[in-house]
Order: C-alpha cells, then sequence, then structure tokens
C-alpha cells in the first residue's frame, strides 16, 4: 500500500496513503492494538454533528470564512449521510479522555473538507484539522457532549423498542385475560390469578420504565461545549456557548442548551450515570420477565408447561425434538452484559479528577454498547418470543383447582386457623381443598361453586348471599 508521510509536534510519522485520517490517529492505531475494535456509530455521529455545529458557529461568530465552513459542513454531512466510516479506526480503549477520537474526527473531516476545496489528504490547506475544525473547542468540551448526544440518541432507540414490547405484553394480557392459572409466591402454591394479570403485569412494568428513561434523558440537556480547556471558555467567543447549543439543538432535534456552570458540565459524567441506570434498571425486570417466561413454558412434559414459546430454532445436538426458550436465554445473556457495562460507567463517572475526567472514551463505548444490545435485543424478544406465546387453558386451570391456596378464600368465613386445617387435611389425604372443606365440616356441598369459583377470586369482590349466611 502507498504510504505518505504527516509531521506533527512529535516529528514525522507513516500513514497509509489513502487514509483521510492523519498522524496523530496513525500513533493512537499504534499504540492501542487493544480489543480489535473501532469506536461504535452513535460516538462517531455525535463527534460529527458536534464539528459542524461548532464550524456554523464559528462562521457566525465571524472566526471562520464562509467556503472553509461550507466544506466543513459538507465533509460532516457526507458523513451523516453514511460516507467514511471506516476512517474511524482508533481503539475504543484509547488515550485517556477521547483527545484520539477527537482528532480522529478532526483530522478526517479536514481531508474531506480540503477535497472539496481542490485540495490534497494530507496538506490540510486551507482547512487545519486544529486550527480549523477543532476552532473554539477541546477535547476536553467535545468529549462530554459527545457522551450526551449518544446518549440521547441511544435511550430513544431503546425506548421505540420498549414501547413495541409493550404492546405486544399487552396484547397477550387482554388474550390471556379469561385464563384462569394458580398464583405462585416463593414457588409455592398461591391463591388463582389470571394469566392476562400477570402478562398485564409486565406490560404496566415496561411502560414505567418507559417514563424513567425518557426522565434520565434530561439529565443530558446542559452542555459544556464551550467550556474548551478547563471550563473557562479560553479561546472561544463570548456568544459561543448559546450559539454552538443552539445549532446542535436544530442539527439533532434535540433540546440541548448551555450549561448553567461550565466547569461541572466537564467534570462530571453523571448524566452518562443517570442514563445508564436507568438502562440497568430496565435490564433488571427484563431478567425476571425472561426468567418468569422460561419457568412458565418449562416442560413440555415434566414443567410447569402453562405457555409454549414460539419454537425458533432445534434445541439439542443430541435430544432429538428438544426445544429451548432461546430468545428468553438470548435475553438474559444481553441484560447481564448490560450491568457490566452499566458498572463500567459507574467506575470510570469516580475516576475523574479536578477539571476532567480521563475514563471519558470507555464512558462512551460502555454507554452506547449497552443501549445498542439491550434496544436489539427487546426488538427480537418481543416479535420471535412475546407475540407467539401460546397459552395452556386447560393446564393453567388445573393447577389452579388443584393448588392448596384456595383455601385462603375460607378466611373469612372460617378463620385462618380453621382454613389452615382445611389446607392441611387435603394434603395429607391427597383430595382437593374442595373435598376436604366438605369433609371438615367449612361448608356444605352446594356451597362449594359459589365460595370456591377461582375465576371470581382473581378480583376483589363483595359476600354473596350464600357465604355470607355461613
Amino acid at each position: 500500500m502507498a504510504t505518505r508521510i504527516e509531521k506533527d509536534s512529535l516529528g514525522e510519522f507513516e500513514i497509509p496513503g489513502d487514509a483521510y485520517w492523519g498522524v496523530q490517529t496513525e500513533r493512537a492505531r499504534k499504540n492501542f492494538p487493544i480489543s480489535g475494535d473501532r469506536p461504535l456509530p452513535g460516538f462517531v455521529w455525535a463527534m460529527v454533528q458536534i464539528k459542524k455545529a461548532c464550524a456554523r458557529t464559528n462562521h457566525k461568530l465571524g472566526k471562520l470564512d464562509g467556503k472553509r465552513t461550507a466544506a466543513i459542513v459538507k465533509a460532516a454531512d457526507e458523513v451523516l449521510g453514511g460516507k467514511l466510516l471506516d476512517q474511524w479506526v482508533v481503539d475504543p480503549w484509547q488515550a485517556g479522555a477521547g483527545t484520539s477520537h477527537n482528532m480522529n474526527t478532526n483530522e478526517v473531516l479536514a481531508n474531506r473538507a480540503n477535497e472539496i476545496l481542490g485540495g490534497k489528504i494530507g496538506e490540510y490547506k486551507p482547512v487545519g484539522s486544529n486550527d480549523t475544525v477543532n476552532m473554539s473547542q477541546s477535547t476536553n468540551d467535545t468529549i462530554p457532549t459527545a457522551i450526551r448526544l449518544l446518549g440521547i440518541r441511544g435511550v430513544r432507540r431503546l425506548v421505540d423498542a420498549l414501547e413495541g414490547l409493550e404492546a405486544a405484553l399487552d396484547a397477550k394480557a387482554r388474550e390471556f385475560d379469561d385464563v384462569i392459572k394458580s398464583g405462585r409466591t416463593h414457588l409455592q402454591d398461591a391463591v388463582p390469578v389470571r394469566l392476562g394479570q400477570e402478562f398485564g403485569g409486565y406490560a404496566h412494568c415496561i411502560g414505567r420504565h418507559i417514563k424513567w428513561l425518557q426522565a434520565a434523558e434530561k439529565a443530558a440537556y446542559p452542555l459544556g461545549l464551550g467550556g474548551s480547556a478547563a471550563g473557562t471558555g479560553l479561546n472561544t467567543h463570548e456568544d459561543y456557548r448559546d450559539t454552538v447549543a443552539a445549532f446542535l439543538a436544530e442539527q439533532t432535534g434535540y433540546p440541548l442548551v448551555a450549561s448553567h456552570n461550565f466547569f461541572e458540565a466537564m467534570q462530571s459524567m453523571a448524566p452518562a450515570v443517570t442514563m445508564s441506570n436507568a438502562v440497568r434498571n430496565v435490564a433488571l425486570d427484563l431478567i425476571r420477565i425472561a426468567n418468569d417466561l422460561r419457568m412458565l413454558s418449562s416442560g413440555p412434559r415434566v414443567g410447569l408447561a402453562e405457555i409454549q414459546l414460539p419454537t425458533v430454532q432445534p434445541g439439542s445436538s443430541i435430544m432429538p425434538g428438544k426445544v429451548n426458550p432461546v430468545m428468553a436465554e438470548n435475553m438474559n445473556m444481553v441484560c447481564y452484559s448490560v450491568l457490566g457495562f452499566d458498572t463500567t460507567v459507574a467506575y470510570c463517572s469516580q475516576a475523574g479528577q479536578l477539571e476532567l475526567n480521563v475514563m471519558m472514551p470507555i464512558t462512551a463505548y460502555s454507554l452506547e454498547k449497552e443501549m445498542t444490545i439491550l434496544s436489539n435485543a427487546v426488538v427480537v424478544f418481543a416479535e420471535n418470543c412475546i407475540r407467539g406465546i401460546v397459552a395452556d387453558a386447560e393446564r393453567c386451570r388445573k393447577y389452579a383447582d388443584d393448588s392448596l391456596a384456595v383455601v385462603t378464600i375460607l378466611n373469612e368465613h372460617i378463620g385462618y386457623n380453621k382454613a389452615a386445617e382445611v389446607a392441611k387435611l387435603a394434603l395429607k389425604k391427597n383430595i382437593s381443598v374442595r373435598e376436604a372443606a366438605v369433609e371438615a365440616g367449612a361448608v356444605t356441598p352446594d356451597q362449594l361453586d359459589v365460595i370456591f369459583d377461582v375465576g371470581a377470586m382473581t378480583e376483589p369482590r363483595a359476600p354473596k348471599p350464600a357465604e355470607a349466611s355461613t
């Protein structure tokens, strides 16, 4: 491959001849062969949006001429449209603060802008990577801003996915509303419930998480862009901060504003932690829901088998006909990974010192990664699992009728202690609670169907005449 030589403050360095990145990016690429990964798309998108808004701001405030501004904006729009994305090459595990990612962005946009103006890549004339694309900026204020932008973007995508899951669960809640089953607490027999009520609880849970995610997003609206190196705004125009926030809001459609305190906005990763915490929170409940579905579908002969999950692939390389709850298992694996990424965000957040948090590259990576994999998992979980669930109403009803916990209905008729004696009798003689209640003299045979109406037990109810007379 043809190469070119570029020079920076450390001296000359060889670079692939057709690369849009430059010397500082190449140094980082060689310094950090850690994971083999490249920056995630949201981190690139966020930084390019920032560079575009900064160029527009500097032009509006008289610091950058129209010709170079137009070239930078066009280069940025090309990247935002999907071009040159393979030119972001620095490993996410890189130098602290994100300087390498910032320079990778500066160099790619500068080289493409110069091409647009008729120049050659590697010459950085008339558009310089540091002096032009990075004008009025520092890694120290662009990277925290990028984390906020990718976080908002990720939250909104996750919310869209969760809304689909909520709708799928709600549809199953309505479909299963008349399926009576045994409730279970402590994995032991409990009073009857309807399968639709269980699924309605899942749907409502997801709906609450959507609201919590939307609330968490708001923590990312105030931006520290314009703090430059340390929060003072050195080398920026006095109107830069509000202007660049307004341009970014226009470009993204997000309600972004300039921070009330640029030192705090650059020092603290609290907005990232707030959003990550909300993602972790929904992951915890998704683990619970996935595990419930695995348990309810266990079988098909020797488990609960109250529901059947869709068959999406063979479940064993040795046991013919075996089918596993793979979509629920996949959800668990994704959610466990989310918990790990959230922990990384938390540790990175507390690792800042004085005016800067140097752990921002992995904060950005972890936040975007957890949102991306969870959004994808939620979409396929709703489509390939929830929407295809089938209930075994007959089996559910049998469990409800056989449950010792239906004796609870007798509490209001004969008291808790006598009802417990009925339950012990049923267990001892291996008979139903209905039979035990008659044998113990707790009820008469003609009262059984009224008192032990398991369907009615799934809702609050006023006493009926037959019950009141006992």
